[in-house]
């Protein structure tokens, strides 16, 4: 049995969908179960627990022979390093007290670096944290995900613009599609794990894509001119409050994307790495539908 952890979430969810399809009895734990239903339908035990509690989680991982967990932090909480650290410490603590066989932990591209990441470096400190505890570790890094640029899509298809944090407009960097993450997850989650010490998995898409790309991509599906525009820097953290986050996770982001520009949010060097199948054309393309 595997217990998912923010199964009602895209990586979460995808993840608890590949394990049903393989028959394996999942276990998903979720803060709403009125949000369930289609892990019920699935065939999926439903648990109810807060991330923050220690106890209910380490529960929620009983008789479990592996879990994927995860670190989710709000971009509305008043301080980020806190609120990291105070998850951090509870998903510590119920994996140390389950241990269950294995644990597949969501980390960030980039994670490997000690300083000067922003908002990766809360898992930079996920990752010293669980790599100390007696359980078998694998940290599923993950690329930005491809899912983000639905927040532009509306300005682009309103103005023909499409604003980008990534500058220059021509560098491709590494993302996924957040389902990709998920069924990844499952496979490590399916097998059992041969190795003692942490092991460190990178997932990004099948090709590396440009801003210019993702316009490109917008374009084909709406039928008009698009075009990828580098917001200025001293523009960032306005645009992202504007968006409904607070100042220090702002401020976090752009001192992110700040490291992403400069390369250093990659793959580490020699570190072991899984494409994803989906495209950003197809995540483009369902974002638009959805709209």
């Amino acid at each position: 049995m595997i217990t998912i952890l923010g199964a009602t979430g895209k990586i979460g969810g995808a993840a608890a969908k590949a394990l049903r399809e393989r028959g394996i009895p999942t276990r998903a734990v979720v803060r709403d179960r009125t949000k369930a239903d289609r892990l019920t339908s699935l065939g999926c035990e439903i648990v109810v627990a807060d991330m923050l509690d220690r106890a209910a989680l380490s529960r929620t991982m009983a008789g479990a022979d592996a879990v994927l967990g995860l670190c989710p932090i709000s971009p509305k909480t008043e301080n980020v390093l806190d609120d990291a650290r105070r998850l951090t410490e509870s998903l510590a603590g119920a994996l140390e007290t389950a241990r269950p066989r294995h644990a597949v932990v969501i980390s960030d591209y980039g994670a490997h670096v000690p300083e000067g990441t922003g908002i990766t470096l809360l898992f930079h400190h996920l990752e010293a944290r669980l790599a100390a505890l007696p359980v078998t570790m694998t940290f599923l890094r993950s690329a930005e995900h491809m899912q983000n640029w639905a927040r532009q899509i509306p300005v682009a298809l309103k103005t023909g613009t499409l604003p980008t944090l990534h500058h220059p407009i021509t560098k491709t960097f590494p993302t996924v599609s957040a389902f990709d993450v998920g069924v990844v997850a499952a496979e490590l989650l399916a097998t059992p794990p041969r190795h003692e010490k942490p092991r460190t998995v990178h997932v990004e898409g099948p090709v590396r894509y440009s801003s210019i790309d993702v316009a490109r991509a917008i374009e084909t599906v709406v039928e008009k001119p698009i075009a990828a525009a580098p917001l200025p820097r001293e523009q960032w953290e306005a645009v992202l409050r504007g968006g409904g986050v607070n100042d220090t996770y702002a401020r976090a982001v752009a001192e992110m994307q700040d490291a992403h520009n400069a390369g250093r949010i990659d793959v580490e060097p020699g570190g072991e790495v899984v494409l994803g199948k989906t495209g950003i054309a197809t995540v483009v393309d369902a974002a638009i539908r959805k709209r």
